[in-house]
C-alpha cells in the first residue's frame, strides 16, 4: 500500500494537511510515517507521527477533539497527503485551544518592484 506514496523526500515522513470537509477550513499541519498512515486508513481516526516525541499519537485522544477521516488525497507527487474531516468533540483542533492552528497572520514585506506587480495582475 504504502509504496504508492514517497516517503523518501523528508526522511520517511509525508507533510499531512487537515482540512474541515465541511467549510473547507485548513486546521493543522502534522507528519504520518507509514504506520501513522496505515492506522489512519485502517482505523478512520488520523494518527500522526510526533517529530518531537519520536512516537506516534492518535489526534484528540486525550482531549476527545478528533479527526474522523473523510477522505484522503495525495498531490501528484505522492508526497503530500490531504486529509478532509470531520472534528468530534468540542471542535478545538489546535493545542492553543482554537479551531485552526493557523490563526495568525505573517506581515508581508513588499518592495515596491512586488507592489507594482500585484496591482498589475488586478
Amino acid at each position: 500500500m504504502n509504496a504508492e506514496f514517497d516517503f523518501d523526500k523528508m526522511g520517511g515522513l509525508l507533510p499531512a494537511v487537515v482540512q474541515d470537509s465541511a467549510d473547507g477550513e485548513v486546521l493543522m499541519v502534522g507528519f504520518m510515517n507509514r504506520e501513522a498512515l496505515e492506522r489512519t486508513l485502517d482505523g478512520g481516526y488520523v494518527t500522526f507521527f510526533s517529530r518531537t516525541h519520536q512516537e506516534l499519537w492518535l489526534k484528540g485522544e486525550t482531549s476527545g477533539n478528533r479527526l474522523r477521516v473523510v477522505s484522503v488525497r495525495t498531490d501528484c507527487d505522492r508526497d503530500t497527503l490531504l486529509l478532509r474531516v470531520q472534528v468530534e468533540g468540542a471542535g478545538v483542533v489546535c493545542h492553543r485551544g482554537t479551531r485552526s492552528c493557523f490563526t495568525e497572520t505573517v506581515p508581508q514585506r513588499l518592495t515596491e518592484t512586488a507592489t507594482a506587480a500585484t496591482k498589475e495582475t488586478r
